[in-house]
């Protein structure tokens, strides 16, 4: 692209966005070098497709949260972030109980030794 007589290093910068867990909404779009975050959410027509709701929601590069402001490099991924449906820490304290419980249920229905046994191994 020449722009008054100089060339102008293009970008390419990818823009993702989840409404929810069911829709993926995905631009490919170019920029110019040294455009920043905000640009590209501009550029994409992020703004237009999406519920104003969603204008101040948090953004950022590859899963790190970046300001606005943020420069761009070639072959970003811009990503705008939801709020989280569950806490994670919650969901793995959940996950862990539920093996205890199943561990502890199959123990409880093991057979016992029998009297040899326990005389063998000490356990009357």
């Amino acid at each position: 692209m020449i722009f008054y007589g100089r060339f102008i290093t293009m970008i390419n910068v990818n823009v993702i966005f989840s409404p929810d867990s069911n829709t993926l909404w995905q631009k490919r779009i170019k920029l110019p070098k040294g455009a920043t975050l905000e640009h590209a959410l501009v550029h994409s027509g992020f703004y237009k497709a999406h519920k104003p709701c969603w204008h101040e929601a948090p953004c950022g590069v590859y899963g790190i949260i970046r300001d606005r402001n943020y420069p761009l490099e070639e072959g970003d991924q811009v990503e705008i972030y939801r709020a989280l449906v569950f806490n994670p820490m919650e969901s793995r304290r959940r996950r862990a109980a539920h093996k205890q419980r199943k561990l502890n249920k199959k123990q409880k229905h093991r057979r016992q030794p029998s009297a040899a046994a326990k005389m063998i191994l000490n356990q009357e």
